[in-house]
């Protein structure tokens, strides 16, 4: 399995999914499932496919601590199998999955976090700054292991360029 800018489904294959699950997205402004799903919504779908996903997961996980368990390596048996033994493609893939999580995790339309949101995507993007440093390191490659980001970018403290509080940050200190 490669990631690597092939598109194994079709926004249509996608869409058959959704519908297969009884979650069909509402048409993107400007566009309309009623002539078919654009290729340019492959990315926009996917992600309605993945929360619909992980909301059925939710759903059929069980909220004891010995069950919820037990459910939770299920799912992950399941996904073991699909993603496979490549562990390249499992970073890449857990990497994304970070990303999207301390995107979420932010709620980039908020003016203030409580202090444990703020804590979260620390402790997400501390993460990933973990697991590409690994990455660098079973390629040999130090630079990449031991380079500290730029301050303001990229930093886990920092909220990702784009996001509302990094761009007001970025006023108030000077900075376009």
């Amino acid at each position: 399995m490669s990631n690597a800018g092939k598109h194994p489904v079709s926004a249509d294959q996608i869409s058959a999914a959704l519908a297969a699950l009884a979650a069909e997205p509402a048409a993107e402004p400007g566009g309309g499932l009623d002539d078919g799903p654009r290729e340019e919504e492959r990315l926009r779908l996917l992600g309605a496919l993945l929360a619909r996903t992980e909301l059925l997961i939710t759903a059929a996980t069980r909220l004891s601590a010995e069950g919820e368990v037990e459910d939770v390596l299920e799912t992950v048996q399941g996904w073991d199998e699909v993603v496979g033994p490549d562990a390249g493609v499992a970073v890449n893939v857990l990497t994304n999955r970070l990303q999207r999580t301390a995107l979420q995790v932010s709620e980039p339309r908020a003016e203030e976090l409580p202090p444990g949101r703020e804590a979260a995507f620390a402790a997400v993007m501390t993460a990933v700054y973990a697991l590409g440093a690994q990455k660098h390191a079973d390629r040999d490659d130090a630079e990449g292991t031991c380079s500290r980001p730029e301050r303001g970018r990229g930093s886990p403290h920092r909220h990702p360029p784009g996001h509302a509080r990094s761009a007001r940050r970025h006023r108030r200190h000077g900075r376009a």
